[in-house]
């Protein structure tokens, strides 16, 4: 009998031990990194314990800009410069959630944070990101990230202006496709003023054609120069 339960004692610490190399302990520590480039609308490179690393943002998921099956995908392009223009403005820092940290391709699974906002948050505000990829235990913001995606869907901003586009699967663009004989009005390819926001937080918009639009690395783009005003940008002719 002592043998027996001696066994189950070892057993149990055995058990407390894997238990432990594997949980992140509920930690909401934010950990400092510094990014070496942005890959596209949901997913950067960076430098983690001494080792480039790819990250893969936690709950989101942004067109592609280069799929391996589907090219380049609407918005891909103005997800990316968003996520860009973000992870540029300041400091960044990653928190784990309490489940696997890695992906099946060996990405790191994180929240992302900029000078302590965090990063998904505003890309679903923005209308450049849908609530994806929900793998329990990693749900720690998961309600903030479903609230976030509804303002921007009742908004119809980004993805949400073309009804179909986000799926529970993915991001249809034959969706878009349909939206644009519909109405004319909406088309990806006239969303090509660039709006660019400088070190001096003063932010331009600069159409195509102009001197300056080939060089311009764009933090956001407008289908309009309306839409530009609305957002604080002015003409780069002003």
């Amino acid at each position: 009998m002592k043998k027996i339960t001696a066994l189950l004692f070892i057993l149990f610490l055995a058990g407390c031990g894997l238990s432990d190399s594997i949980d992140t302990g509920g930690s909401t520590s934010q950990i400092p990194v510094e990014v070496l480039s942005v890959i596209d609308g949901d997913t950067i490179r960076i430098l983690y314990e001494g080792k480039e690393t790819t990250v893969r943002y936690l709950l989101v998921d942004t067109p592609e800009t280069n799929h391996p099956r589907l090219g380049e995908q609407p918005l891909g392009k103005e997800a990316t410069a968003k996520n860009r223009h973000l992870i540029e403005s300041g400091d960044v820092t990653i928190e784990f959630d309490v489940g696997d940290r890695l992906d099946d391709y060996g990405r790191l699974l994180a929240y992302i944070y900029v000078d302590g906002e965090n990063v998904q948050q505003q890309l679903l505000e923005s209308g450049y990101a849908r609530v994806a990829y929900i793998s329990p235990p990693n749900t720690r913001y998961l309600e903030d990230f479903e609230e976030a995606e509804q303002s921007a869907q009742e908004q119809e901003r980004g993805i949400w202006k073309y009804e179909n586009y986000a799926t529970a699967r993915g991001f249809d663009s034959k969706a878009v496709s349909e939206n644009e004989k519909t109405d004319p009005d909406i088309s990806t390819d006239e969303c090509n003023i660039k709006g660019n926001i400088n070190r001096k937080v003063d932010k331009i918009y600069h159409m195509p054609g102009s001197s300056s639009y080939e060089h311009t690395n764009p933090e956001e783009w407008f289908c309009s120069e309306q839409e530009a005003r609305d957002n604080g940008f002015r003409s780069a002719g002003q």
